[in-house]
């Protein structure tokens, strides 16, 4: 593992999700391990290519992709990661992981996670959507669990409203992600930790 951490980064079917292509590259370029998990939808609107090179890791696309041997894909990357990062978050990827829904590799990904992994959410999406109450509950109970989130914004939407709903920039979430890296994890030369009698 990288000394700074391991990241999925989430990416899911925002027209904001082309803006993941850059956190990427800010993320790998901070010394992270990322590792991208694009759903269906996100495949809609960028493709693995720009991940996978800036990243230099294989891209999921798939609950059923393999990274050879015997364990799935999304277990083997739920146990490594110190973080999972989704942005954008769709109003639809909420709701799922409200409610344990588990029916692609981002979801079983997040129900997967050691418990000490962190994980930040950036939502996306139309301002009328991100205020539903609906969504909103779907915000507060993932925040129960101890979920942050990150935005969204206000602004000029690309559904050509205006409100709250655009993505937080992405140094922002950049930045964010790899304070509470650095929150979790012990400093490089720290001593390893006894394990259990």
């Amino acid at each position: 593992m990288n000394s700074k951490g391991n990241i999925i980064l989430g990416v899911t079917g925002s027209i904001a999700a082309h803006r993941a292509v850059d956190l990427c590259s800010l993320l790998t370029r901070a010394g992270c391990e990322v590792h991208v998990v694009l759903t269906a939808d996100a495949q809609r609107f960028v493709t693995a290519v720009p991940f996978q090179t800036l990243s230099r890791q294989p891209v999921i696309t798939d609950l059923y992709d393999t990274a050879g041997g015997w364990q799935p894909t999304h277990i083997q990357l739920a146990d490594q990661a110190d973080l999972l990062l989704i942005a954008p978050a769709t109003a639809h990827t909420i709701a799922r992981l409200a409610h344990g829904l588990a029916d692609d590799a981002l979801t079983c990904i997040a129900l997967a996670l050691r418990p000490e992994a962190s994980v930040l959410i950036a939502p996306a999406m139309n301002g009328k959507m991100w205020l539903h109450p609906a969504t909103q509950a779907n915000v507060s109970l993932l925040r129960q669990r101890g979920v942050e989130f990150l935005g969204p914004d206000a602004g000029l939407l690309a559904c050509g409203y205006e409100g709250v709903g655009r993505l937080w920039p992405v140094e922002q979430i950049a930045a964010r992600a790899l304070e509470r890296l650095q929150q979790a994890l012990p400093p490089p030369d720290a001593p390893p930790q006894p394990g259990p009698p």
